[in-house]
């Protein structure tokens, strides 16, 4: 599983708009992959894959020199929590998550009266890994997936991926044309990777295949939902709860940013976690679903950053930098690489250097 990352990694500002791959995410002659590929074929009948499934499964398919880029280098900071939770539960995204809750309730409530996961749990996965099934990748994954396992640097992860994703071919529940994904080899709506599948995919509308690929979300929220049922929901147990002061502190306190909110948690929120092992990530699924059912905005205030900025501050700096025709892409107060961008333009048509760091001097120069 995967979690924020095609469905708003870097700043918002629009819904996403079907575009061409990247050339580097096309097939590249590799005489040295392709060798990988033949011999991976000699072992691939011991994984139980046939000849027929491995002649399907690699039509086409080549060695996508852009999925190793992205790979090795994965960005390496760690958001704040504040940045975080401004972009997965971002006002776009929450709108978008109450009107696709209220197309899909009754699959959404059948969803939870059979698995016991609440109907809002599983619609904020829905809008974290792929903004409701509009960001849900377009790269081949037996392109992907073999590519990362000729590449080795987790050669047998991607091998298991790999064997996975021709096994999925070879049981019929998507054609190998069809099996579309990120660069790393998440699948469909709620961004499975091959292996995961096999252990949880669900056929919820009886047609045969649980095709998590369809525009129709139902197989991929039903898989969702039996994905947290299998790992241990708790129906009937919220994720958790933000703290106020004096409340009284049961069960397990966290406070991620210091300074920031603190949440009491309960064993569903390290369920969410193995969907993706990340504090942030739960905490965002939990308090996007608490959006979705009709709840506020969290009550507790973030520190100001190391700059000195509150995200009020933030906020005022993009939108006056817009307004100036240096576009930050979004005026959610995250500053990430459209923001920075913008800094730096606005800076060297001042003749300032251009460092691209936002600061408390840089937003008294823009009042």
């Amino acid at each position: 599983m995967r979690g924020l990352g095609m469905a708003g990694a870097a700043e918002t500002g629009g819904a996403a708009v079907s575009k061409p791959l990247d050339d580097d995410l096309r097939p590249t002659p590799n005489a040295d992959y392709d060798a990988w590929v033949a011999s991976f074929r000699q072992r691939a009948g011991g994984y139980g894959i046939s000849d027929a499934t491995l002649r399907a499964g690699f039509r086409g398919a080549g060695y996508l020199p852009g999925v190793v880029k992205r790979d090795r280098n994965q960005t390496e900071f760690t958001r704040t929590l504040e940045d975080y939770l401004s972009i997965a539960a971002s006002d776009e995204r929450v709108a978008k998550g109450r009107a696709a809750f209220a197309r899909h309730q009754s699959t959404l409530n059948a969803l939870e009266a059979r698995y016991g996961v609440d109907a809002e749990i599983i619609t904020a996965i829905w809008g974290l890994e792929s903004f409701y099934g509009e960001r849900r990748g377009d790269v081949p994954v037996i392109s992907a997936t073999s590519t990362l396992a000729f590449d080795g640097r987790r050669g047998s992860f991607f091998e298991k991926q790999l064997v996975a994703a021709l096994k999925i071919i070879q049981n019929g529940d998507i054609d190998a044309e069809r099996m579309t994904g990120s660069w790393a080899g998440a699948m469909g709506h709620t961004q499975f990777i091959p292996t995961s599948y096999e252990l949880f995919a669900v056929d919820y509308t009886g047609d045969g295949r649980r095709d998590i690929w369809s525009e129709d979300p139902s197989d991929s929220l039903a898989s969702t939902a039996a994905y947290l049922s299998k790992n241990g929901w708790s129906r009937g147990t919220s994720w958790g709860r933000e703290l106020m002061p004096g409340d009284a502190a049961s069960g397990n306190v966290i406070q991620p940013q210091p300074g920031g909110p603190r949440f009491a948690v309960t064993s569903n929120f390290g369920v969410i976690k193995r969907y993706n092992n990340s504090d942030a990530y739960a905490i965002g699924v939990g308090h996007l679903a608490d959006r979705i059912g009709g709840a506020g905005p969290l009550r507790s205030t973030f520190p100001p950053d190391a700059t000195g900025l509150t995200k009020d501050d933030r906020v005022t700096l993009q939108t006056r930098l817009t307004a100036r025709g240096f576009d930050t892409g979004g005026t959610d107060g995250v500053v990430g690489p459209n923001t920075r961008s913008a800094i730096s333009a606005y800076q060297r048509s001042q003749g300032l250097p251009a460092t691209g760091e936002p600061s408390q001097e840089l937003l008294r120069t823009l009042r």
